[in-house]
């Protein structure tokens, strides 16, 4: 079809409609072919390539569910308070207030002022990250020769700044990151051990506790040794649900969840929100 003219690049534009390409975002979310449960909709359908990312503001008990499609993906993730972007993911509390470095079922992803953001309600996988953070532009252009958005090889804080900046957040909000399906552990002697993925399929599903805004980093994870820009798709779906009630047993997991949930809970009611 000829595009050297408008109404040529119009008609070929147009007959793309309906096509599907591998990673791409399904509008609207409930034409996706396999809804994941029966009970909630979906909001939120999408496979985002390797290299790449997404984002979107997720409402209070929205479940999401991420999924290592062929094993090689890593899902770099950074949470807001979608209406107070100052209250973000914590990295450092969510890992000391709740005494274990590993993020796994069971356990609460913290804001900066000791707020639940989402819990982590089913994990297949086991191997994740809170210590490392994501890529940087200085790094893999050390490592792959680039690191800039458009190249090849993109460093997932350049792509959090795009995410970011369609957010109304400009670099300096960017904190430390988390990372599902590339896992680390740590030695005895302090040092880190790249334990890589638990393979195709591994999923994790969170429950947002507050309306938050999600940005998403399909990128290798910083210690991943191996020489080549090793990424593949990231499957990311969102349905509607509910937010964790009292007296479900994540609320009584530990002394210091269950100030975090009443923190959490204080903060909505004061505000008309639960």
């Amino acid at each position: 079809m000829a595009t050297a003219t408008t109404y040529g690049a119009r008609a070929h534009a147009r007959a793309q409609e309906g096509t599907r390409a591998e990673a791409m975002p399904v509008v609207p979310a409930s034409a996706w072919p396999a809804p994941p449960c029966e009970a909630g909709h979906l909001v939120w359908a999408e496979t985002v390539a390797g290299g790449n990312y997404t984002h979107r503001v997720l409402a209070r008990g929205t479940e999401l569910r991420l999924t290592d499609l062929r094993g090689e993906a890593c899902a770099h993730l950074l949470l807001f308070a979608a209406d107070r972007p100052w209250e973000r993911l914590n990295v450092a509390d969510t890992v000391k207030i709740q005494w274990n470095a590993y993020v796994g079922e069971n356990r609460l992803l913290l804001s900066d002022q000791g707020r639940v953001l989402a819990s982590v309600i089913a994990d297949t996988s086991g191997r994740h990250d809170a210590l490392c953070g994501t890529s940087t532009l200085v790094r893999n252009t050390q490592r792959y020769g680039d690191g800039t958005p458009q190249s090849a090889s993109p460093a997932g804080r350049e792509l959090f700044k795009l995410a970011a900046a369609k957010n109304g957040l400009a670099p300096r909000d960017l904190p430390p990151s988390l990372s599902f399906f590339q896992g680390v552990e740590v030695r005895d002697d302090g040092a880190l051990d790249f334990t890589g993925s638990a393979g195709p399929g591994a999923s994790v599903t969170l429950r947002a506790e507050q309306d938050v805004t999600v940005l998403l980093a399909n990128v290798p994870h910083p210690a991943d040794p191996r020489a080549d820009y090793t990424s593949t798709p990231l499957e990311v779906l969102a349905w509607r649900a509910e937010a964790t009630p009292p007296g479900d047993p994540l609320w009584e997991a530990s002394p210091e969840g269950r100030r975090a949930f009443l923190n959490t809970a204080e903060f909505l009611a004061a505000r008309g929100l639960a």
